[in-house]
């Protein structure tokens, strides 16, 4: 896990905020947001929501969360045609543990 790409991913509010909804996507997205229950992706969120709910371009959300994805922040999974996107927190967990090793 690359700190530096991760402290890049965050560096945008927009960014932030959608980490900060996916950690309660009950509370900040409708449930025709979510991947239906049958699906083992609890906490999925489908990229249009996401767009939706930041009020940008659904290709400029798109774009904001590969990197988070790359970066190692959220993990993603195709469902038909649409993308669902929820938090890693195994990887928000390693980084938290790597940046306080660093300070």
């Amino acid at each position: 896990m690359d700190i530096l790409l991760i402290i890049k991913a965050l560096s945008n509010e927009t960014r932030l905020n959608i980490l900060e909804w996916l950690k309660e996507p009950d509370v900040h997205f409708g449930a025709q947001s979510q991947l239906p229950s049958d699906c083992d992706f609890h906490g999925g969120i489908c990229v249009g929501a996401i767009a939706d709910k930041a009020g940008l371009a659904q290709s400029v959300i798109s774009g904001y969360l590969v990197k988070m994805q790359k970066s190692g922040l959220l993990e993603s999974r195709r469902y038909c045609q649409w993308t669902y996107y929820r938090r890693n927190e195994k990887g928000i967990q390693h980084f938290k543990e790597q940046l306080l090793k660093e300070l």
